[in-house]
């Protein structure tokens, strides 16, 4: 136990590991909740739903009085940081966000960030409104995209795509790919620094996209942003723990735990979760990692896989997640039965 510390995730976070794992999951509020799509059908777009902090509070908040998780996770989109830099952001239903692509110096240099604390305000708003309401025992976890996976939407305009436009400016044109991971650094920094003054107690860079990145950009494009955004919190802030999530970085995570200085790691479905634990540096923790698909399917074989990762990752500094975030046709069942797993309570 670390003296001072009762919040379990903190705990696990400052290097102890606990009786049993804290538990928490990506995209634990969202669409797959019922209480969720009722709140949704209250803002005329997903940018306003975000940005309103009584909708937003309470959509933080669900999951928490609902499944009794170990931390809440601020709700808000990591495409809230182009948004307020005067990049043109748009939810399409059932397609996914639209930008305006960035692709050379003219449409890199429309980028104003004259409005961005104001714009971002609402999201300080949530997380004070969201610190008062937890319960003493859970964490509230802040975050942002890291500059890699933000540029990939900023560049190609879309999600899902295989970023042959982003992957290509980082090759042809190094120069104007790092001002853009330059400008996202900053702002990215800035947005963290201000969630933490709000309230966060943790926070998370989620590279989703990292797996994309060919491996002799991997530093450039995510090792490097990332640990100046960390120093930058670290040299603030020393006592806020920050978990990164490269997904699918693969061969390059224990790297990227050593160089980023990140003080947890996020694991995702494809990699061997014990690997990746006995490769981590001294005291960098653990979190992950089940295949989502299993949460979606429920029964035995989730209980299996569930039980499974608790009992091979007992004794370290760990934290129960999934490898990504929960599918939107989960049922919520399956997701009470996985916590009361974790928690030892099924």
């Amino acid at each position: 136990m670390v003296a001072g510390i009762e919040k379990p995730i903190l705990q696990v976070l400052h290097g102890a590991a606990q009786q049993r794992p804290p538990v928490w999951l990506m995209r634990q509020a969202g669409r797959y909740l019922p209480e969720y799509r009722a709140l949704r059908a209250n803002a005329k777009n997903f940018i306003e739903f975000c940005l309103t902090p009584d909708l937003a509070i309470e959509v933080t908040l669900q999951p928490v009085r609902r499944f009794g998780v170990d931390a809440a996770i601020l709700f808000a989109d990591i495409l809230l940081v182009p948004h307020a830099l005067g990049q043109t952001v748009a939810f399409v239903e059932g397609e996914g966000p639209r930008l305006e692509p960035i692709r050379d110096a003219a449409a890199l240099d429309r980028l104003d960030d004259t409005r961005f604390t104001t714009i971002l305000a609402p999201v300080m708003e949530t997380i004070k409104g969201v610190r008062a309401a937890l319960p003493s025992e859970v964490a509230l976890i802040g975050f942002a995209g890291a500059p890699w996976t933000v540029a990939t939407y900023m560049i190609e305009g879309q999600g899902g795509s295989d970023y042959e436009h982003c992957r290509a400016m980082a090759w042809r044109e190094p120069e104007l790919f790092a001002r853009l991971i330059d400008r996202l650094v900053d702002a990215t920094t800035s947005y963290l620094l201000a969630q933490i003054e709000a309230g966060a107690e943790v926070l998370q860079l989620f590279d989703s996209w990292a797996g994309a990145v060919p491996a002799p950009l991997f530093d450039v494009a995510v090792i490097a942003p990332t640990a100046r955004i960390v120093k930058a919190l670290n040299a603030r802030h020393p006592h806020i723990p920050i978990i990164g999530f490269p997904r699918a970085a693969g061969s390059h995570l224990a790297c990227y735990a050593a160089r980023t200085g990140v003080d947890a790691v996020g694991v995702d479905h494809m990699t061997d979760l014990l690997g990746a634990a006995d490769a981590m540096p001294k005291g960098v923790a653990v979190q992950g990692n089940l295949d989502p698909v299993l949460l979606l399917s429920g029964g035995a074989v989730m209980d299996r896989g569930v039980l499974h990762i608790v009992e091979t990752m007992a004794g370290r500094p760990f934290i129960f997640n999934l490898g990504h975030g929960v599918m939107q046709p989960t049922p919520p069942e399956h997701v009470a039965r996985l916590v009361s797993l974790v928690q030892g309570k099924a």
